[in-house]
């Protein structure tokens, strides 16, 4: 098989019947979905497939969510015996990134997202947060932006997904204030619906806790090279994947250079392993028009089986 990636979704996936079709087709999936709800204590698979929607995208819920659908639909990948050159993942996605390169166990990659979930949650009921998305802007220029509307408040850069889109996270003030500034230099901002302000220092004080649970994990060299959201480049070393795992929490998520990187390196199988089509849509916009590479989404069985079909 030619070069491959496997990117994993975070936050933002979800939807009311994600993984269902592979809960239902094999026993292996069901085996992970139990697993996730002993750790977490949560009845995943009927927020999964049931919902409600609001309950689903809770973020004390939907971290050990996705993280589950995540690893049936990789999972149900493995068992055909297809594993990734490289694997990344999208701010929580990236747990799954690590269980995939052998890092972790898939029951610490639970472990651990139900925490950082429980963690960022307690920190978005201290501090009222918000997030939106500037589109049409290079980052120099959010950023410039984001310096500016710092004078009202604590404000950020949460993700460089694209060249041109950019989300900015903090309180609320600076971020209407920045969003208005980008509008005056043409760009779009939309905001988005979430519940706290994620990758900035409002949820700073979960970053000490969770590094000290961090540190209660054995963190192995990865089978497979990860890329990394806090660097955007490949690391190996177990001891300073976690340092940044712990530093991930607060930092903004390098999207895109992380598909510069994969680019670079010359990947020509991008597989997006989870819910939604949201790296399908960002890859899109990255990938240069002549780049050759096959780009696949598998988050049911039709796409499993159209996948297996096409590379086999």
């Amino acid at each position: 098989m030619k070069k491959t990636v496997f990117l994993f979704p975070g936050q933002g996936s979800q939807a009311v019947g994600m993984g269902q079709d592979f809960y239902q087709e094999f026993d292996f999936v069901k085996e992970i979905f139990d697993m996730a709800e002993e750790i977490a204590k949560i009845n995943l698979s009927k927020l999964c497939f049931n919902g409600p929607l609001e309950d689903l995208t809770a973020t004390v819920n939907l971290q050990p969510a996705i993280t589950a659908v995540n690893l049936a639909c990789l999972a149900a990948i493995e068992k055909e015996g297809i594993k990734p050159d490289i694997t990344a993942g999208h701010s929580l996605g990236e747990y799954s990134a690590l269980c995939a390169s052998g890092v972790v166990s898939k029951p610490d990659t639970f472990r651990l997202v139900f925490k950082r979930g429980l963690l960022m949650h307690r920190e978005s009921t201290k501090h009222k947060g918000a997030m939106q998305a500037i589109v049409g802007l290079p980052i120099d220029a959010v950023q410039q932006i984001v310096a500016e509307a710092q004078q009202d408040g604590v404000i950020a850069v949460a993700n460089h997904n694209a060249e041109l889109q950019i989300v900015i996270t903090g309180a609320p003030d600076p971020v209407k204030k920045a969003a208005s500034l980008a509008v005056s230099q043409r760009a779009r901002a939309i905001p988005l619906k979430v519940s706290g302000a994620w990758h900035s220092d409002l949820i700073k004080g979960a970053e000490d806790e969770f590094t000290d649970f961090l540190n209660t994990f054995t963190f192995i060299a990865p089978e497979r090279p990860v890329i990394m959201n806090v660097t955007g480049a490949l690391v190996e070393n177990p001891d300073a994947i976690k340092a940044l795992m712990a530093q991930q929490l607060c930092s903004p998520v390098k999207w895109y250079d992380t598909i510069c990187k994969l680019i670079e390196d010359r990947v020509e199988y991008f597989v997006e392993v989870g819910p939604g089509k949201v790296l399908t849509g960002l890859l899109k916009k990255i990938l240069p028009k002549d780049y050759p590479c096959k780009i696949y989404n598998i988050n049911s069985m039709r796409h499993l089986e159209q996948f297996f079909k096409e590379i086999t």
